[in-house]
């Protein structure tokens, strides 16, 4: 990045993300101010370029749309380098896209030589498209994933252009406070959270799973004492007084039920 006394900025961006869960349509949403409804997938890599002005910079920003699909990794990984922006794309309508947000982050951090625990230099938000459809991944469960990893959340649709100007807004204020802060995004630009992944996890396996044994992580064929000691610690880690995570209080009564269902069978 340059500094701030030449007033330009050469940015570039990726987006990743399964195939169809709609990079290309937010980039061309973005940078055409139009929609695509006819699927056409990504071969390799798709590329968009705009330039604007914001605080004083004149921006020029060029965007990577990876192909989500295995066989191009190849081209993809080729791309990761002096990346600044990283747009990590799911589909609402569409589980499967948000369960595999984790196989992106993992090739990322390989691509960025990340080891875990440390901390990117890229910005990075998570973007839940689509939500003019029907959706079926919750705003507060995705918003839960991405804020604990510590990353920023947005909900678009590139059909209607809903929330796309706000996420790039976001995006070039985000770039620019990192290029004045050293090349180092500052902390003013990372989400607050005071919970943990693993609380986080517990809230999505309780609410998402109507099984009682699969919400306490148990098998059918567990014994009195495995639910009353996967009760204890779930208990522990989700108890409004113990856990700041949204979504706590109401993992903590199906956590309640649960228990007392599984142990009204031992009784029988």
């Amino acid at each position: 990045m340059t500094t701030k006394s030449d007033y330009l900025l050469r940015l570039k961006v990726i987006s990743l993300g399964n195939v169809t869960v709609g990079k290309s349509c937010l980039i061309k949403r973005y940078c055409e101010k139009r929609f695509v409804s006819k699927y056409m997938a990504t071969i390799g890599i798709d590329y968009g370029v705009t330039r604007l002005r914001v605080r004083n910079y004149d921006i020029r920003m060029n965007i990577f749309d990876f192909s989500g699909h295995p066989l191009f990794y190849e081209v993809r990984n080729e791309f990761y380098r002096d990346v600044q922006g990283i747009l990590l794309v799911f589909d609402l309508s569409n589980r499967r896209s948000f369960d595999t947000l984790d196989y992106w982050l993992c090739e990322m951090k390989k691509e960025l030589n990340l080891n875990n625990g440390q901390k990117s230099p890229v910005i990075i938000f998570v973007v839940g498209n689509k939500n003019d459809l029907k959706r079926v991944i919750d705003e507060n469960e995705a918003k839960l994933w991405a804020n604990v990893r510590g990353y920023q959340y947005f909900e678009t649709s590139a059909a209607t252009g809903a929330g796309v100007q706000e996420l790039f807004d976001n995006l070039f204020s985000a770039l620019i406070d990192t290029n004045e802060n050293g090349g180092v995004p500052p902390a003013s630009n990372q989400p607050n959270v005071n919970f943990t992944i693993e609380q986080v996890e517990a809230i999505n396996r309780l609410r998402n799973n109507k099984d009682n044994f699969e919400r306490l992580g148990l098998r059918h064929n567990c014994t009195k004492e495995d639910v009353l000691t996967a009760y204890k610690r779930l208990a522990k880690l989700l108890h409004p007084d113990k856990s700041d995570a949204p979504g706590s209080e109401d993992a903590f009564k199906l956590l309640l039920n649960a228990k007392t269902e599984l142990l009204n069978r031992f009784e029988k």
